[in-house]
Formats: structure tokens, C-alpha cells, sequence
């Protein structure tokens, strides 16, 4: 497997996040854009999945073949740069600013939507013969998946979006340790099994995930789901965002950097 042990790795974590706040604006939009639209491939395909085996396991199980797709083409998901870039600032990396970092930030989440917005499109003509007749059966399953996840915690006000912004928080924990597990091996092999796992859990356990959320509910509207884009962005995007960047920041990024990088000094017998 090719193992690296974590001061290795989470320093390739920090030369990565610095390396993408200097990255050029195009570079950055292209590599945004096509992690957002493999990894809506990869969430219509486990719907699909889960539609036809009727067992949503087994689309959680298959989900993370995207994933792995994505990063091993060297594409950029918004929760995987939420984790990186934030420790490039803290390791004090010559140029590195929050201007920068932020800018970074708003380039893939941009590429990310367009990306996944794009596949929502696409699969929604295959779905319903370029608009001709009704959504088929996975066409409704988007729908309704769009109207639980909006409307569904909308109804529970205020506690509703704490949910939202605490299962994003899982999310990222999940999401960005698969982004770690991208690096801790030089094998092909070892890099998809380290980032599968995560990645398998967070799709199975239904945590919100900001890109994907940016492929499901275009999809579930275009699909004919009775929720507006203002219940999207209100009662999912945006707590989800906030908690995939806390949530992964947390319990990925800064832990790893701390207890790796930034040592504390060691007992004195």
C-alpha cells in the first residue's frame, strides 16, 4: 500500500492547500467543475442504484467510485479545500492570506455548482426523453429526495436547520478524511482504499454534502419536486456549507495539523 506516516502525509495536506490558494483562476474553475459534475454522475448512479436493488446500501456502497474518480484526476471538491487551504494560513506559508484562501473558496464553489448543475441538466433530459414525457422512476425518487431535505426540516424551524448544519458537520469529518486518504499512500490501490471507506460511511449514513446537494436539488426541481430554490439554499445549502467547513476544519484538519505538525512539547518523566 505504499504507506506514508501522518507527519508525511499531513505535510503533502499543507503543500497541497497552498498550492491551491496560488492556483490560477482557470485552473481553479476547470478542476472545480469537473469534480462537481463526476461527483453528480456518481450520486445519480447510487440513486439509480438504490432505486432498482431497492436497497439504499448498495448505493452508499458504490457512491465512493466517484469520489475516488475526482481526486485521482487531481479535481477539487469546496469541502476538500475548506480543510487544506486554512492550513496553509496557519503553517505561515510565505503569500498565503484569508483574502486568498476566501478567493479560493468562492472559484470552486462556483465550479462545483456549474459542474454539477450541468450533469442535473443532462441526466434530467435522459430521464424524461428530453422533457417529452414524465420523470421515470429515479427522475421521482430526486424529487421527493429534494422535498424530505428541504421541506422535511423546514417544518422543524430552527431545530431543523441546526440538523442540517450538524449532519454537514458529519459530512466533512467523513468527506475530508477520504481527502486525506488520498495522500497517504503512492499506490493507486491504497489511495482508493483509504478514501472509500469515508466516503461509503457519509453517503450511507445520509450526511448532507454541499456538492452533492448542488447536483440532487437542481435535479429534483427541474424533476418536478415541490420545493422552491429559496427552500434550497435556506433549508440546505447554506447550513450545509457552514457545516461541512466547521465539521471539517474540526475534526480533520486542525486535529491532524496540531497533533503532527504542531507537537506539543513532550512530558518530562
Amino acid at each position: 500500500m505504499s504507506y506514508l506516516i501522518p507527519s508525511e502525509f499531513v505535510t503533502k495536506m499543507v503543500d497541497a492547500g497552498e498550492s491551491k490558494i496560488f492556483m490560477s483562476t482557470r485552473d481553479t474553475l476547470i478542476r472545480a467543475y469537473m469534480a462537481g459534475a463526476i461527483l453528480a454522475l456518481a450520486a445519480v448512479f447510487a440513486v439509480a442504484v438504490a432505486v432498482q436493488t431497492n436497497s439504499p446500501i448498495f448505493g452508499a456502497i458504490l457512491f465512493p467510485v466517484g469520489f475516488c474518480m475526482l481526486y485521482l484526476l487531481g479535481f477539487d471538491l469546496l469541502t476538500g479545500v475548506f480543510v487544506l487551504t486554512p492550513l496553509a494560513w496557519l503553517d505561515k506559508r510565505p503569500g498565503v492570506t484569508i483574502n486568498g484562501i476566501f478567493r479560493n473558496w468562492g472559484l470552486v464553489f462556483a465550479g462545483n455548482f456549474l459542474g454539477a448543475l450541468t450533469v442535473a441538466v443532462m441526466m434530467s433530459i435522459v430521464y424524461t426523453y428530453g422533457f417529452s414525457v414524465a420523470p421515470n422512476d429515479v427522475g421521482i425518487k430526486l424529487a421527493g429526495i429534494g422535498e424530505a431535505r428541504t421541506l422535511g426540516y423546514a417544518k422543524y424551524g430552527i431545530a431543523g436547520w441546526f440538523t442540517i448544519f450538524i449532519r454537514g458537520m458529519l459530512c466533512n469529518w467523513m468527506v475530508s478524511t477520504g481527502v486525506v486518504g488520498a495522500m497517504i499512500s503512492t499506490s493507486v490501490s491504497g489511495k482508493v482504499i483509504a478514501m472509500w471507506m469515508p466516503i461509503m460511511l457519509f453517503f450511507g449514513m445520509a450526511f448532507e454534502h454541499s456538492v452533492v446537494n448542488m447536483f440532487l436539488f437542481p435535479a429534483g426541481l427541474i424533476m418536478g419536486g415541490n420545493f422552491s430554490i429559496m427552500d434550497y439554499f435556506i433549508w440546505n445549502e447554506i447550513p450545509t456549507v457552514l457545516g461541512n467547513l466547521m465539521g471539517g476544519l474540526a475534526f480533520t484538519g486542525l486535529t491532524l495539523y496540531s497533533t503532527h505538525i504542531k507537537t506539543a512539547p513532550k512530558r518530562a518523566l
